[in-house]
């Protein structure tokens, strides 16, 4: 498994940084040759692609390595930081492309009207960024990559980056040069709403937000089928980037000696590690049946 996420977290960053490269050169070149500054805010949009693949490629590794003395759940929660840094980098993006198009709209002399060449180049835009992002988005979720998802998430900005160039460039050639900048003011508002949205997951993710209640249930429901019992509860899932940790509670007949409970406790943890892929370690607490207790306490009182 692990060998398959660093060829899938690999082949994502090669197509990513490739990709980008060839689009930040087009961009820019058929935006200064085209008179268009949504093509060129484009073409610094892809720049900044190319950085934050690379930072998204740095974290998975780092996300990778096995745990050690001082990780000794492992360092999956890299992935999600990775996430975050990309969120700066986007930040500091958009700022530059908003302040642009503001002064543009503010000084219409500046403004140039795009030739039709910007708008072929939007096209391949779009074309090229579908498959891109689309192929980035699938191996980060076959490789339950958080930091490569981000990637694709970002990537796939840039469609509607690309369709509203297209637009920009068709308008100001029908007589409203003006539109030009506002499209570059548009680039910058959904660049802003990427971040905000990879924001929130990477932080959910490094916070613990359980994913979904069906994720409770299937590891409720392997827990109990593993010693034919139906009393798995206190359930808690661990998101540490690409895996997780569980801790559950089982009740037990309370005369059960304590080598038959430790048998069966680590009987519900193996189950629970080989039929959920996430999870990459458990820990089951066994407590008599019928006992009734505060489950927030660390110790029975």
């Amino acid at each position: 498994m692990d060998e398959f996420r660093s060829k899938g977290g690999k082949k994502a960053a090669k197509v990513a940084i490739i990709g980008n490269i060839i689009l930040t050169i087009l961009n820019i070149a058929v935006g200064l040759l085209s008179g268009s500054y949504a093509l060129v805010s484009e073409g610094a949009h892809t720049l900044s692609d190319v950085a934050t693949s690379i930072i998204a490629y740095i974290g998975f590794e780092i996300g990778q390595k096995p745990a050690d003395k001082e990780h000794p759940i492992g360092h999956g929660r890299a992935e999600a930081i990775s996430g975050l840094v990309i969120v700066i980098f986007l930040a500091v993006v958009s700022y530059e492309i908003i302040t642009g198009a503001i002064e543009k709209i503010l000084h219409p002399e500046l403004i140039v009207i795009p030739s039709t060449l910007a708008a072929i180049m939007a096209v391949v835009g779009i074309i090229v960024n579908l498959r891109i992002s689309e192929y980035i988005i699938s191996i980060g979720k076959q490789i339950n990559s958080p930091a490569i998802v981000a990637d694709g998430q970002h990537q796939k900005t840039d469609i509607f980056s690309s369709v509203a160039v297209l637009v920009g460039v068709i308008v100001s050639n029908m007589g409203f040069p003006i539109l030009d900048p506002i499209v570059g003011l548009i680039i910058g508002g959904l660049i802003i709403k990427t971040a905000f949205e990879i924001a929130k997951d990477n932080i959910n993710n490094i916070m613990g937000k359980v994913p979904s209640e069906e994720l409770i249930n299937e590891i409720r429901d392997i827990a109990n089928e593993s010693i034919n019992i139906n009393t798995a509860h206190n359930i808690k899932v661990d998101y540490l980037g690409s895996y997780a940790t569980v801790t559950l509670h089982i009740e037990l007949d309370g005369d059960m000696s304590l080598t038959e409970s430790h048998e069966l406790a680590h009987t519900v943890q193996e189950a629970i590690v080989e039929k959920v892929p996430i999870v990459k370690s458990a820990t089951v607490h066994t407590c008599p049946i019928g006992l009734e207790y505060n489950h927030e306490q660390q110790i029975d009182k």
